[in-house]
């Protein structure tokens, strides 16, 4: 538990070790902070004084497996731009995410590729809205589990160390989910903090 909450880590052949002190990132799910331009994230990460940045890595046309397809309300093997994103703070990584969209949404426009194009890197929200689709809710799912082997690599913890795993899909106005994505925040360097916003 110790190892997990990010108080000691482990080395193999080696022992157990108090860990270097690391200050908790604030990851913030709102409605309210999808922005016409910029990041949420950069913005979070410069409220705490961090450069926000990301890495990314798209594959097109990818069949969507079984899980995929039923989220986002398409058959399986339906073909799908598949992207995979590393969140990172200061060069640190802190969040994980595969953000999968159905290939015959965005095909033959300038937004197909998330990251390439005239509106890359400014989300979901915003990039489809540039051919037309208005997105008007999303849906998060989270729920706590052990990270796998990979992600612990890739996020610099402890294998089987706690991360949440949040499903998230956008919907359009028309009700179709135009995105869905798996977004994992390892425990012991992030704090989810949900804003939900009051309309009167």
């Amino acid at each position: 538990m110790l190892i997990s909450q990010g108080v000691l880590e482990g080395r193999a052949g080696s022992g157990t070790y108090v860990a270097e002190p690391r200050q908790r990132v604030r990851v913030v799910r709102s409605s309210a902070r999808e922005q016409p331009q910029g990041s949420p994230f950069r913005a979070d990460m410069k409220a705490l004084g961090k450069q926000g940045d990301w890495e990314s890595r798209t594959d097109a046309k990818v069949p969507a497996p079984v899980d995929i397809a039923a989220r986002l309300g398409i058959a399986e093997g339906d073909l799908c731009v598949r992207t995979s994103y590393e969140f990172l703070a200061d060069g640190r990584p802190v969040r994980l995410s595969t953000s999968w969209e159905p290939y015959d949404l965005t095909a033959g426009t300038l937004v197909v590729l998330p990251e390439g194009g005239p509106d890359a890197r400014t989300g979901v929200v915003n990039r489809v809205a540039a051919i037309g689709i208005t997105v008007s809710r999303a849906v998060e799912q989270p729920e706590p589990r052990q990270a796998t082997a990979e992600e612990a690599s890739l996020l610099g913890i402890q294998k089987a160390a706690l991360v949440t795993h949040i499903r998230r899909t956008y919907y359009s106005d028309q009700g179709r989910p135009v995105e869905t994505a798996d977004i994992i925040v390892p425990s012991a360097h992030c704090e989810i903090v949900y804003e939900i916003p009051i309309n009167r």
